[in-house]
């Protein structure tokens, strides 16, 4: 992809702060910081989201993100992490190429990730239940 940011980035157009590289993915500090260490891990073949990915990729992708967070544990004060991928724009993704946010959290840090409560009844939790299910 022509334009896509993080394909520069794989084909080395774009410096960046690499903390891991192999033939499947790319991972570096993102240059946002949410927090200190906030890293991303980029396919190296572009894919436009989660929904595109081989799930052969996704699988390595996170064994890499759960070892960057494993080294991360051993930064002074982390706490916790977040792991987040945004998938589409309504989700929050602004780059359209497939990536996994590792957030290292500290004790009162500012970030905030809110989650909302839709309060369901029972039967509309088992019809939207078998709705997912039948698409499987």
């Amino acid at each position: 992809m022509n334009n896509c940011l993080f394909c520069k980035i794989v084909n080395k157009d774009i410096p960046n702060y690499t903390i891991y590289e192999d033939d499947v993915c790319l991972a570096f500090l993102d240059i946002s910081q949410a927090t200190l260490g906030h890293a991303l891990v980029i396919s190296k073949d572009h894919y436009a989201n989660l929904l595109e990915v081989p799930t052969n990729v996704l699988k390595h992708m996170m064994g890499i993100a759960q070892k960057i967070a494993k080294a991360e544990a051993h930064l002074p004060n982390v706490k916790g992490f977040n792991l987040l991928n945004n998938c589409n724009e309504a989700a929050g993704q602004t780059i359209m190429h497939f990536h996994i946010h590792i957030i290292p959290r500290y004790e009162g840090d500012d970030l905030v990730i809110k989650f909302q409560e839709h309060p369901l009844s029972s039967e509309e939790f088992v019809k939207l239940a078998a709705k997912i299910k039948e698409e499987f």
